[in-house]
């Protein structure tokens, strides 16, 4: 597969397509943002990387940062994880009260804010120094230690995150919630404001692509049949409500995040991920969908 030439195309046919998103506003900090910022890459398991554009540059991860806190808390727990967090599509927004109301405390899934938090939740019951863990798993999968949080995008989260405070305060009301309020919600915002690269993440996310297995050392991450549940997840719950329309045009399971960025893999055979800061109305990356869909069609393949 000519990877690079599809990536051209993609990138030529990207920069001449209008962009009618909208950047992230509700975290002050991603309002900042350069809109017309671009960047895509594709880890080959075969034959290794590709890319184009502003790959290279780091930006805050956001929503993508709960695949890596689900797989650590799969790492850790079996099945008692599910107890607590659903693994059904939502249907609604990603920070609804209305449905979490309903449904006695119990998130649909552990990829809307919610489910994150619970299980953010989890991993401050088992870990020592949740923060540092998380970090150094990121360091672990991706081979690079000095991706680190933007404590700017932090603290701008944080004073911003009264949504979030009143999911963790409505299901600790039905006993859903272990711990300290204000220590899960750092971790939660300490794991979003994440900064990595496309490239970056397409490493990170290999592991999902590679049966659980880091593709430069073989070091088995996560079981193959846990690697499994959470590439269904994604394929499900990864776009919030928009998750039926992903898998309806690109085929793929994968995460987005209101940063803009979206990662993406194909099991056995790549992980992609696309940088794009402006929104479609649902909160993924506009013209980073357009790109995943362009690049499945260019194949011819997809998971289906």
């Amino acid at each position: 597969m000519q990877y690079q030439e599809i990536l051209n195309i993609i990138e030529a046919e990207t920069l001449n397509r209008s962009n009618t998103g909208r950047v992230a506003s509700y975290i002050p900090e991603l309002a900042k943002i350069d809109a017309d910022k671009l960047g895509m890459h594709l880890y080959c398991i075969n034959s290794g990387h590709y890319g184009f554009g502003d790959e290279n540059e780091r930006f805050s991860i956001q929503s993508i940062s709960k695949v890596f806190s689900l797989t650590l808390a799969m790492s850790l727990l079996d099945d008692e994880l599910f107890k607590r967090v659903d693994v059904e599509p939502s249907g609604d927004p990603f920070n609804s009260l209305i449905q979490l109301e309903y449904e006695n405390g119990i998130p649909r899934n552990p990829l809307i804010n919610a489910g994150a938090l619970v299980i953010a939740d989890t991993l401050v019951s088992i870990l020592k120094n949740p923060q540092e863990e998380f970090l150094n798993f990121i360091h672990v999968i991706t081979g690079d230690t000095t991706i680190d949080i933007n404590s700017k995008v932090f603290d701008s989260e944080k004073k911003h995150s009264y949504r979030n405070a009143s999911l963790l305060n409505l299901m600790k009301s039905f006993g859903n919630i272990k711990n300290d309020l204000e220590t899960v919600l750092d971790l939660y915002i300490y794991q979003c404001s994440i900064e990595m690269s496309c490239k970056e993440l397409a490493t990170a996310f290999m592991i999902y692509a590679n049966a659980g297995k880091i593709l430069s050392n073989d070091v088995q991450i996560i079981p193959s049949g846990k690697v499994k549940r959470i590439n269904a997840i994604m394929q499900t719950c990864g776009f919030y409500d928009e998750a039926g329309e992903f898998s309806f045009r690109v085929g793929l399971p994968g995460k987005s995040g209101v940063g803009g960025g979206i990662a993406a893999i194909h099991p056995g055979h790549y992980a992609v991920t696309v940088w794009s800061p402006p929104l479609n109305p649902k909160g993924n990356s506009k013209l980073g969908m357009y790109a995943l869909e362009r690049l499945t069609t260019l194949t011819g393949f997809s998971i289906f």
